[in-house]
């Protein structure tokens, strides 16, 4: 397991071990995530079982543009305006996923959470790879957003954390961009 820095080399280690099948810890600009390849079902099958999370409860990815939105949702033109002005900040949008999306992430429902969160880390290490963005906690209980707790809960469960600052403990605001008018599903 490695701790890396939020530098140039920490993020470059962090997406070969993405690359390779490893899952990471890293910070957001809201929570710290646990990030592993969304094309890689072993990977992600590792962050559910970290987790322990059900496989019926879907998983957000994180990209780091609109254009990688495109690749994995159907956009129509006031979603994609809606994504505009939303983006990059601390929010979740929920929308129809192309096939392309591997069927874990969406837990079946035809949907995936997409995040672009205003972290240059998270866009560097997003950038032609998009990953699982999902809460450092175990299914039920609060997430972690103390770096040292988190270094101590899960040393031996991934292959290396990013360190970051402590965060607050708000996730993302998740917005359902499926239906009209919208609706906030978490604030």
């Amino acid at each position: 397991m490695l701790i890396l820095g939020p530098n140039k080399s920490g993020i470059e280690k962090a997406k070969k071990i993405l690359k390779n099948g490893g899952v990471i810890i890293y910070p957001t600009d809201t929570i710290y995530g646990l990030g592993a390849d969304i094309f890689n079902e072993s990977a992600v099958k590792k962050v559910f079982e970290i987790k322990r999370r059900s496989y019926k409860k879907p998983v957000s990815v994180l990209v780091s543009n609109i254009k990688q939105i495109e690749k994995l949702a159907y956009l129509n033109r006031r979603q994609k305006n809606f994504i505009h002005a939303l983006f990059p900040g601390p929010f979740t949008v929920i929308l129809k996923s192309k096939k392309i999306v591997p069927k874990i992430l969406t837990a079946g429902t035809g949907k995936i959470g997409l995040r672009i969160p205003d972290s240059k880390i998270c866009q560097k290490l997003s950038r032609n790879l998009p990953i699982t963005t999902t809460s450092v906690n175990i299914s039920g209980k609060r997430p972690l957003t103390n770096i040292q707790k988190i270094i101590k809960e899960f040393y031996n469960k991934v292959d290396a954390i990013i360190i970051g600052k402590n965060l607050s403990n708000k996730s993302s605001t998740v917005i359902d961009l499926t239906i009209w008018p919208i609706k906030i599903l978490r604030q």
